[in-house]
């Protein structure tokens, strides 16, 4: 099975989970080939970021989705026409399941591309 995060951005955002104020959420839309299937996943994690440099990731006020399955491989077209135009949309959905926002104007660091 190979893994690669097509896209990972830590962004300003706010979410209360277990007692636990958290500022921060990892955006991601993870691709997983696996014998001849690609499966595409947006995830959101919140994180408490309490200082700058604070990028501790929680692993419990954390959901995933998946957005695309079928056979075949990795399509960096459909990457970039189908599923990151709608990244935002999923992940708003799912940080709203964990009663959070994502404030998307606040980036704390550029996002990653792979």
């Amino acid at each position: 099975m190979k893994t690669i995060d097509v896209y990972l951005q830590y962004i300003k955002a706010s979410c209360v989970f277990n007692g636990v104020q958290r500022n921060g959420a990892a955006v991601r839309l993870t691709a997983e080939s696996d014998a001849g299937q690609i499966t595409y996943t947006v995830s959101v994690s919140f994180f408490p970021h309490e200082t700058e440099d604070d990028f501790r990731i929680s692993y419990d006020a954390e959901a995933s989705k998946t957005v695309y399955q079928a056979k075949g491989r990795r399509s960096k077209k459909r990457e970039q026409t189908e599923l990151l135009p709608a990244l935002r949309a999923h992940a708003d959905e799912l940080a709203a399941s964990l009663n959070g926002s994502i404030d998307w104007e606040s980036p704390l660091i550029e996002a990653r591309m792979g």
